[in-house]
């Protein structure tokens, strides 16, 4: 193998990496969206938001390194991987159950009172465990397939407006940027999807749609403040190993 082309395999493996890492972090979300929500330094935040930041770190760099069509690529990919998690939960849904006598202890739940879900309904009672969380995790995946999409798509289109406007210069500002005014809009689509069926059918206050969003948003600021110098390393490092000018 010549040198050019142990640098092209090498290019590749990086980009790969980056892709997996967004590619990971975005499924998790979908997997474990907001089936529990956790204190982060006094902000109410779902975990299924805890790895999230990172794509956005992995896009820039993406960015950064491989331009605008190789970043539009992955966050297309990504949104069919959120159509396959999507027809992934609906299929267990409506396939039949076994009997009862080969169902585990803990598929079913009885709840202590009604809960509102995510889609607007009320359940009660007796209900399985995996019905219970799709109710909760299928709505909040269609709330990240429309929030991913614009977020993620005016990420990478503010980010090379600004590198094109600064003639490549200020990563700090390109990074940070893109990403606060992309979270924002990540951050009002999935509260506003996910849980205003649940509000305007009076099973949550304004006040508390209101601390859900403020919470959300409030720790992506934090997460991509903090991004920075990981962002500076990795595109300089990468840079140089790879040989990349631009």
């Amino acid at each position: 193998m010549n040198e050019l082309s142990a640098l092209q395999l090498k290019r590749e493996k990086v980009f790969w990496v980056l892709s997996g890492i967004f590619l990971s972090a975005m499924t998790l979300l979908n997997v474990v969206g907001i089936t529990k929500f956790v204190d982060v330094f006094g902000l109410s935040v779902a975990v299924g938001v805890l790895p999230y930041p990172l794509t956005f770190l992995c896009t820039d760099l993406i960015s950064e390194l491989y331009g605008k069509k190789r970043a539009n690529f992955v966050v297309g990919l990504g949104f069919f991987i959120n159509l396959f998690v999507l027809f992934c939960l609906w299929l267990g849904q409506v396939m039949p159950e076994v009997s009862s006598g080969l169902q585990p202890p803990w598929q079913s739940l009885v709840l202590a009172e009604p809960v509102f879900l995510p889609n607007g309904s009320e359940v009660s009672g007796s209900v399985t465990l995996y019905s219970f969380v799709y109710f909760c995790t299928s709505g909040a995946v269609a709330a990240s397939m429309l929030a991913y999409l614009a977020a993620q798509f005016i990420d990478v289109q503010i980010f090379h407006f600004i590198k094109k406007k600064t003639a490549g210069k200020h990563l700090w500002l390109r990074n940070n940027l893109s990403t606060l005014i992309s979270q924002f809009v990540d951050s009002f689509a999935v509260v506003g999807v996910t849980f205003g069926a649940v509000f305007l059918s009076g099973g949550m206050s304004f006040n508390t749609l209101v601390t859900l969003f403020l919470s959300n948003y409030a720790f992506k600021v934090g997460a991509a403040l903090l991004d920075t110098p990981f962002f500076y390393f990795f595109s300089l490092k990468l840079k140089k190993s790879l040989k990349i000018e631009n």
